[in-house]
């Protein structure tokens, strides 16, 4: 199972994914005039939801190694959720009056790409697979 390196990619994916409870996202000045106010993934129910989700989801594919379609159908479902959750993200935003995007905000991106790089060697061992199948 941690052989393989889609396993790896998933295992940093979720990492990145959980580190967005404490880290920044965004600060600025809020709606409400509170200064210096930092967005996380905790300030929001759907925030939290879906970043919940997100992380539990990068887990289950791990250990989904022996149904290869159903981790790539899973790995595109995570892709789809850190779409959403940019979307989320993006909304909260938009309720600040001054602010800046944090450095943080990258790690959202970063597991984006590590969701596409585990898909890639998801795709790649079952065309692996489907080759030795061939053979016999």
């Amino acid at each position: 199972m941690i052989q393989r390196i889609q396993s790896v990619w998933l295992l940093l994916a979720a990492v990145c994914i959980a580190l967005t409870f404490k880290l920044p996202f965004y600060s600025g000045t809020n709606a409400k005039g509170t200064a210096s106010y930092e967005l996380k993934a905790t300030e929001s129910f759907p925030l939290l939801a879906v970043t919940i989700i997100a992380v539990i989801l990068s887990v289950i594919i791990i250990f989904l190694f022996k149904q290869r379609a159903v981790q790539l159908r899973l790995c595109v479902l995570a892709i789809v959720l850190e779409a959403l959750l940019l979307f989320l993200y993006y909304r909260e935003t938009t309720s600040y009056s001054v602010g800046t995007y944090s450095l943080w905000s990258i790690l959202h991106g970063i597991a984006v790409f590590l969701f596409f790089l585990a898909a890639r060697a998801i795709n790649k061992d079952e065309k692996l697979m489907r080759e030795s199948d061939r053979l016999r």
